[in-house]
């Protein structure tokens, strides 16, 4: 079936341009890419010491010791969620202090230079270039015929990044874990300033374990002796495992409190991110910032306040960190955060995308919070008419019919399913290449999840749940008649009444929701249109809508590719 889809959409496949760095781009795509850097941890779990010792090997063959990152006065960072924007609290905090910052994440949405950040910007196609170069000729030049030659994707950018830090002599570099913690390749470093644990939950299963207990013992591996550590509230047995693997490692442990101490005089902290769920990123960033530099033997740091006696334990397993008067570096820190592709809302006239590049059941609950807020607080069109649009895919061994369940609620009148790719050629598309997942096996997981939303809608109750009868918006949806099956989708036992769409790459899917509404977006071509009845039906009602709301989540290389899209000067 997605054969057949294949054949029938090559022909509008068209190529992006090259970048003057994708030489050295696409040699590290021969690398491998995240999937089969995945598979690769999955296969070395049996002995997860010589993969950090490998990796050891790799970093001193590149011409660094070990020893040299402890100049580096790091930030070490893992969880589950959110561990990527209190990653980008604690830089923009310590930015604002004057230093100089490096930050070292992943994956990219858009560019793999996003991955290595000074000042809070990916470094230049010149420096990605120049260090990319300078760490593979070294590794080439010191093959033996014993080792791997070269380390994989994830761990070649880690080890890039250590030299860029160094050589470009920044003041302190935020590190966020790959995944897990304890054999993650960015476990090498020995002596970090402060480490952090955001919010735990459940993924990548088939690597770290499938409870909460066997993750947070893979998380607590960051740990270091005499190394403060702070973690936000968790359940209670991941957080009793996380207080034994600081005790074992001899690393004092504290529980950051809720962002509402922070907040004296009763004003709210104003956060650059949106979304409740990042007031905990927040109030670990504001730790882990102000432990650095009480560290480093910065003054100035804000008052501690007071913990009354006996609240610091009280019946946790966990001692809670005093809470403090924030700097005004601090607030401005806070304030001036900007993390692409979470939380993030692009208004383009009558068109408004929501993206959300939330990938496990707690965080699409926390982005389905979010949206609701957002989107469906904003004021109504005069008329009523307003669409609501669901962009989804997911990758990786992720249960997608829970994540779609809980989108279920939002009440979209359309879903669109999709793979990743930006175009249905990404031949010259270096930083969206991925040699591990190919079209037709991204189009038979789309066409599940479509089927999925289907049957979810169904047992919601028949007829659509979210179509009161028999209008909602003012006169544009019509009721139908009971539609047939839906695209290359085996018949049904009944017809189905779930407008949901599957398109091969991104740029149709966009183009589709965007009837030309858009102005970055072309509007969609006459020819090759999608033969469905629901995508000419839709098409009339997203051309006439007064508000289109697109929620695009499920993965975050699927808000990349929308962004990239969206906005091409994030490309440039």
């Amino acid at each position: 079936m997605a054969e057949e889809m294949l054949s029938a959409w090559a022909a509008a496949g068209t190529a992006e341009g090259t970048d003057p760095d994708g030489d050295a781009i696409r040699t590290l795509n021969t690398l491998q890419t995240n999937a089969s850097y995945l598979e690769q941890v999955k296969r070395e779990r049996g002995d997860p010491r010589a993969q950090l010792e490998a990796m050891r090997g790799f970093l001193e063959r590149s011409g660094l010791k070990v020893e040299d990152l402890d100049r580096l006065n790091i930030i070490h960072v893992t969880g589950t969620k959110g561990k990527g924007s209190a990653c980008a609290f604690t830089e923009c905090i310590l930015r604002s202090y004057g230093l100089k910052t490096g930050f070292y994440s992943s994956p990219h949405l858009v560019q793999v230079r996003e991955r290595i950040r000074i000042n809070g910007q990916p470094i230049s196609k010149e420096l990605f270039s120049k260090y990319f170069w300078l760490v593979y000729n070294r590794l080439e030049e010191t093959k033996d015929p014993e080792h791997a030659s070269m380390p994989a994707y994830f761990r070649f950018l880690t080890i890039m990044a250590f030299h860029v830090f160094l050589q470009e002599k920044v003041d302190l570099a935020v590190v966020e874990v790959g995944i897990g913690g304890a054999y993650d390749c960015t476990n090498i470093i020995r002596a970090p300033v402060v480490c952090g644990i955001s919010s735990l939950g459940i993924d990548h299963t088939s690597i770290l374990g499938d409870t909460m207990e066997k993750i947070a013992w893979q998380k607590g591996g960051i740990f270091k002796p005499g190394v403060p550590a702070f973690t936000v509230m968790q359940p209670e047995r991941p957080l009793e495992v996380l207080r034994d693997r600081a005790q074992e490692r001899e690393c004092p442990l504290y529980l950051c409190p809720e962002l509402d101490a922070f907040e004296g005089d009763h004003r709210a902290l104003e956060l650059g991110l949106a979304g409740a769920h990042q007031r905990s990123n927040a109030a670990l960033a504001l730790q882990l910032a102000r432990t650095w530099l009480q560290r480093r033997g910065c003054r100035g740091l804000g008052e501690l306040k007071e913990v009354p006696p006996g609240v610091e334990l009280a019946g946790r397993p966990v001692p809670l960190a005093p809470a403090f008067q924030p700097t005004d570096a601090m607030l401005q820190g806070l304030r001036d955060t900007e993390w692409l592709g979470r939380t993030q809302v692009l208004p383009r006239g009558p068109v408004t995308w929501y993206l959300d590049g939330a990938h496990t059941t707690s965080s699409v609950q926390a982005c389905v919070r979010w949206f609701r807020q957002a989107a469906l607080n904003q004021d109504k069109p005069h008329d009523g008419s307003e669409v609501r649009v669901l962009l989804f895919n997911a990758t990786g061994d992720r249960d997608t019919a829970a994540l779609l369940k809980l989108l279920v609620p939002c009440h979209f009148d359309y879903a669109v399913f999709c793979p990743n790719f930006t175009e249905v050629s990404v031949a010259n598309n270096a930083d969206q290449q991925n040699f591990n997942v190919t079209l037709e096996n991204a189009l038979t997981r789309c066409l599940e999840n479509q089927r999925t939303w289907t049957r979810l809608l169904e047992e919601k109750g028949g007829q659509d749940p979210w179509l009161p009868a028999p209008l909602r918006t003012g006169g544009l949806l019509q009721p139908t008649p009971p539609r047939g099956t839906l695209l290359l989708v085996p018949p049904a036992p009944r017809p189905l009444n779930s407008p949901s769409l599957v398109f091969p790459c991104l740029a149709q899917a966009l183009r589709w929701v965007a009837q030309g509404r858009d102005p970055r977006l072309a509007a969609p071509a006459a020819t090759g249109a999608h033969p469905h009845p629901v995508a000419s039906s839709g098409a009339v009602l997203l051309r006439e809508a007064a508000a289109v709301r697109v929620l695009v989540t499920g993965s975050l290389h699927l808000v990349g590719g929308v962004l990239r899209l969206l906005n091409p000067t994030l490309s440039q």
